[in-house]
Protein backbone atom coordinates (compact mmCIF):
# COMPACT_ATOMS: atom_id res chain seq x y z
CA UNK A 1 0.00 0.00 0.00
CA UNK A 2 1.34 2.87 -0.78
CA UNK A 3 1.63 6.23 1.22
CA UNK A 4 -0.22 8.93 0.19
CA UNK A 5 0.68 13.01 1.30
CA UNK A 6 -2.15 15.25 1.83
CA UNK A 7 -2.11 18.83 0.33
CA UNK A 8 -2.98 19.97 3.59
CA UNK A 9 -0.33 18.23 5.61
CA UNK A 10 2.33 20.36 3.51
CA UNK A 11 0.98 23.55 2.39
CA UNK A 12 3.89 24.75 0.59
CA UNK A 13 4.17 22.99 -2.13
CA UNK A 14 1.87 24.15 -5.22
CA UNK A 15 1.53 20.49 -6.11
CA UNK A 16 1.14 18.06 -3.49
CA UNK A 17 3.58 15.05 -3.87
CA UNK A 18 2.09 11.79 -4.15
CA UNK A 19 4.13 9.32 -1.57
CA UNK A 20 6.99 9.86 0.74
CA UNK A 21 9.47 9.55 -1.61
CA UNK A 22 8.21 12.20 -4.22
CA UNK A 23 7.95 14.56 -0.98
CA UNK A 24 11.67 13.55 -0.14
CA UNK A 25 12.55 14.48 -3.16
CA UNK A 26 10.82 17.89 -3.41
CA UNK A 27 12.34 18.78 0.14
CA UNK A 28 16.04 17.85 -1.47
CA UNK A 29 15.07 20.20 -3.95
CA UNK A 30 14.07 23.19 -1.67
CA UNK A 31 17.13 22.19 0.48
CA UNK A 32 19.93 22.56 -1.94
CA UNK A 33 17.89 25.76 -3.18
CA UNK A 34 18.00 27.26 0.19
CA UNK A 35 21.78 26.23 0.28
CA UNK A 36 22.34 28.18 -2.25
CA UNK A 37 21.06 31.40 -1.77
CA UNK A 38 22.99 31.08 1.80
CA UNK A 39 25.75 30.55 0.47
CA UNK A 40 25.74 32.82 -1.97
CA UNK A 41 24.65 35.79 0.55
CA UNK A 42 27.49 34.84 2.92
CA UNK A 43 30.28 35.34 -0.07
CA UNK A 44 28.15 38.04 -1.29
CA UNK A 45 26.95 40.47 2.61
CA UNK A 46 29.59 38.92 4.52
CA UNK A 47 32.88 39.45 2.71
CA UNK A 48 35.00 39.28 5.94
CA UNK A 49 35.32 36.20 8.24
CA UNK A 50 35.72 38.36 11.68
CA UNK A 51 34.27 35.85 13.93
CA UNK A 52 34.62 32.25 14.25
CA UNK A 53 30.32 32.37 14.64
CA UNK A 54 30.31 33.56 10.72
CA UNK A 55 33.52 30.45 9.56
CA UNK A 56 31.75 28.03 11.44
CA UNK A 57 28.17 28.73 9.67
CA UNK A 58 29.81 28.79 6.56
CA UNK A 59 31.28 25.66 6.96
CA UNK A 60 28.33 24.08 8.31
CA UNK A 61 26.59 24.69 5.30
CA UNK A 62 29.51 23.21 2.92
CA UNK A 63 30.63 20.10 4.87
CA UNK A 64 28.01 18.70 7.24
CA UNK A 65 26.04 16.64 5.00
CA UNK A 66 29.07 14.78 3.04
CA UNK A 67 29.22 11.24 2.95
CA UNK A 68 33.02 10.89 3.06
CA UNK A 69 35.61 12.97 4.53
CA UNK A 70 37.17 16.29 2.21
CA UNK A 71 39.29 18.81 3.36
CA UNK A 72 38.57 21.98 2.37
CA UNK A 73 40.99 25.57 2.48
CA UNK A 74 39.96 29.13 2.84
CA UNK A 75 42.02 31.60 1.30
CA UNK A 76 41.88 34.93 2.60
CA UNK A 77 43.23 38.11 2.31
CA UNK A 78 44.57 40.87 4.64
CA UNK A 79 41.33 41.80 5.61
CA UNK A 80 40.52 38.09 5.84
CA UNK A 81 37.87 38.35 3.31
CA UNK A 82 37.49 35.31 1.12
CA UNK A 83 39.55 34.95 -1.97
CA UNK A 84 38.87 31.69 -2.88
CA UNK A 85 37.01 28.49 -1.08
CA UNK A 86 38.92 25.64 -2.34
CA UNK A 87 38.15 21.98 -1.59
CA UNK A 88 41.54 20.38 -1.70
CA UNK A 89 41.55 16.39 -0.70
CA UNK A 90 38.82 13.90 -0.76
CA UNK A 91 38.67 10.72 1.33
CA UNK A 92 36.99 8.09 2.42
CA UNK A 93 34.36 7.38 5.47
CA UNK A 94 36.90 8.17 8.09
CA UNK A 95 40.36 9.31 6.52
CA UNK A 96 41.88 11.63 3.56
CA UNK A 97 45.49 12.08 2.70
CA UNK A 98 46.36 15.90 2.99
CA UNK A 99 49.37 17.21 1.41
CA UNK A 100 50.72 20.66 2.52
CA UNK A 101 52.82 21.32 -0.63
CA UNK A 102 49.50 21.49 -2.34
CA UNK A 103 47.85 24.06 0.14
CA UNK A 104 51.28 26.07 -0.40
CA UNK A 105 51.36 26.11 -4.02
CA UNK A 106 47.70 27.24 -3.93
CA UNK A 107 48.08 29.93 -0.94
CA UNK A 108 50.89 31.79 -3.20
CA UNK A 109 49.32 31.42 -6.17
CA UNK A 110 45.86 33.00 -5.03
CA UNK A 111 48.59 35.57 -2.70
CA UNK A 112 46.46 34.65 0.28
CA UNK A 113 47.71 36.14 3.59
CA UNK A 114 45.74 33.75 5.84
CA UNK A 115 43.77 30.23 5.31
CA UNK A 116 41.39 28.53 7.56
CA UNK A 117 41.46 25.23 7.44
CA UNK A 118 38.43 22.70 7.43
CA UNK A 119 37.38 19.16 7.33
CA UNK A 120 34.55 17.13 7.81
CA UNK A 121 33.58 14.16 10.23
CA UNK A 122 31.52 12.05 8.79
CA UNK A 123 31.19 9.41 12.05
CA UNK A 124 29.53 12.60 13.54
CA UNK A 125 32.70 12.78 16.52
CA UNK A 126 33.69 16.45 16.50
CA UNK A 127 37.04 15.72 18.52
CA UNK A 128 40.26 16.06 16.29
CA UNK A 129 42.40 12.78 16.04
CA UNK A 130 46.33 12.38 16.45
CA UNK A 131 46.50 12.70 12.21
CA UNK A 132 44.32 15.76 12.25
CA UNK A 133 46.79 17.50 15.03
CA UNK A 134 49.58 16.55 13.44
CA UNK A 135 48.59 17.44 9.25
CA UNK A 136 47.63 21.23 10.93
CA UNK A 137 50.81 21.46 12.44
CA UNK A 138 52.55 20.56 9.64
CA UNK A 139 50.14 23.24 7.03
CA UNK A 140 50.65 25.64 9.48
CA UNK A 141 54.85 25.45 9.66
CA UNK A 142 54.86 25.22 5.78
CA UNK A 143 52.50 28.26 5.03
CA UNK A 144 54.76 30.22 8.20
CA UNK A 145 57.32 30.23 6.28
CA UNK A 146 55.56 31.58 2.96
CA UNK A 147 54.24 34.66 5.64
CA UNK A 148 51.10 32.63 5.32
CA UNK A 149 48.92 33.14 8.74
CA UNK A 150 47.23 29.78 9.81
CA UNK A 151 44.05 31.29 11.65
CA UNK A 152 42.16 28.12 12.24
CA UNK A 153 41.49 24.46 11.44
CA UNK A 154 37.67 23.23 12.18
CA UNK A 155 36.59 20.16 12.05
CA UNK A 156 32.71 20.05 11.12
CA UNK A 157 30.90 16.85 12.35
CA UNK A 158 27.10 17.30 11.43
CA UNK A 159 26.17 21.09 12.43
CA UNK A 160 28.61 21.03 15.43
CA UNK A 161 31.98 21.89 14.91
CA UNK A 162 35.35 22.13 16.61
CA UNK A 163 37.38 24.74 16.77
CA UNK A 164 41.40 24.33 16.92
CA UNK A 165 42.30 28.07 17.39
CA UNK A 166 39.53 28.17 20.17
CA UNK A 167 41.00 24.99 21.81
CA UNK A 168 44.41 26.62 22.38
CA UNK A 169 46.03 23.97 19.36
CA UNK A 170 46.81 26.56 17.09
Amino acid sequence: MKSQVRMEEHPTYAVAPKSIAELNEAEDTIIEQAKSICLSRLKIFSHSFTSPERVKDYLILELANLEAERFDVLFLNNQNKLIEHVPMFYGTIDGASVYPREVVKKGLALNAAAIILAHNHPSGSMEPSQADKQITNKIKDAMNLMEIRTLDHLIVAGKDTYSFAEHGLL
